[in-house]
């Protein structure tokens, strides 16, 4: 009957607690804890739902799929197939980065000579060409090079200069860049002296320590390099005007190449790694095309990248195709530094 009386009182008011422990206790002084609760009850029209009148049966399979995706189960890989499937396939060959060399040369010269006339050598004569580089008011593609070198390339080498300068120096920087310029000139002399005589070094076997790492990661290129044509030869182009240092030409794999030796310590795997090289070497293929002291034409291109340790060098072979791409980029960098200077 308590119990009855109590849930009564409760929603009624905030007192009725109270005088119920009053009622059925009398006047004893029992403690007590008062605790009371409120409802509020509205009159609201319920809301409709406007789902209710949907054809279940007709969304079954819909709404199955939407409930049963779990969203947390999403992948790299599951949302490229997403892509695929609303998009189609990536364009692996696309370049993400804007093309800004779409513009044509103004004064387009082809990188194949049609006017050369090709005419039989002595075959009693296999040394390679070897011409001295003359001084003349021409300038040389790698002073062209580093005059219209792109602003972000740039930037990327003075903060390469300025993080060795703070590890090494000034005076212990310059000693570096000196050592790494030693290097690569006995590297060179040392490869102009193993294909003239056409031998492949042992590993490990140089004239000096500080090349042998660079020969032994050389190696395996030698063996495919064959029917040498010139070796340290300078080359000019008569109609534009500028001239340079081939470090040789020769047949790689059966296709005649004009060849350029890098050093590196850092690993450069693909060509985009070696920045204004491959503009450097069809520049050498244009002015070998076009200068009358060579009885040939060149196509293709290779840069071999060295590394002082030892590991086996990186060759990127410049096909014409690639080689005409670049010979068109090389046209657009000659012209700024002639608008310059």
């Amino acid at each position: 009957l308590f119990r009855m009386k109590f849930l009564q009182l409760l929603p009624r008011k905030s007192g009725g607690l109270e005088m119920l422990f009053q009622a059925y206790f009398g006047q004893k002084q029992v403690p007590y804890m008062c605790l009371t609760t409120s409802t509020c009850l509205y009159s609201k029209k319920k809301k409709v739902n406007g789902y209710e009148h949907v054809d279940q049966e007709k969304y079954k399979s819909l709404v199955y799929s939407v409930t049963s995706f779990k969203t947390s189960s999403q992948t790299p890989a599951t949302l490229s197939e997403e892509d695929n499937l609303l998009y189609g396939p990536a364009d692996k060959h696309r370049s993400p980065v804007k093309n800004v060399e779409t513009k044509a040369p103004k004064n387009y010269v082809p990188l194949i000579n049609p006017n050369k006339r090709i005419t039989l050598l002595d075959s009693g004569s296999n040394l390679p060409l070897k011409i001295g580089l003359q001084k003349n008011k021409m300038p040389s593609v790698t002073n062209i090079l580093q005059q219209t070198m792109p602003p972000q390339q740039a930037l990327y080498l003075e903060k390469w200069k300025q993080k060795m300068i703070l590890n090494l120096g000034k005076d212990g920087f310059a000693e570096y860049s000196k050592n790494l310029f030693l290097q690569g000139s006995l590297f060179h002399t040392t490869l102009e002296s193993l294909l003239l005589s056409e031998e492949t070094p042992a590993k490990g076997q140089g004239e000096d320590a500080a090349v042998s790492g660079y020969l032994s990661s050389v190696q395996h290129i030698l063996k495919d390099i064959s029917e040498v044509k010139a070796l340290e030869s300078a080359v000019q182009h008569e109609s534009l005007q500028y001239l340079g240092l081939v470090d040789c030409v020769a047949k790689y794999r059966g296709q005649l190449c004009v060849i350029d030796w890098k050093t590196s310590e850092k690993s450069k795997p693909s060509l985009q790694n070696t920045f204004d090289n491959p503009l450097q070497v069809a520049a050498y293929i244009g002015a070998i095309n076009h200068d009358v002291n060579y009885n040939f034409q060149v196509s293709c291109g290779l840069i071999v990248v060295a590394y002082k340790n030892g590991s086996p060098a990186h060759p990127h072979f410049m096909d014409p195709d690639l080689c005409s791409q670049y010979w068109n980029k090389w046209l657009l960098r000659l012209e700024e530094y002639m608008e310059r200077n």
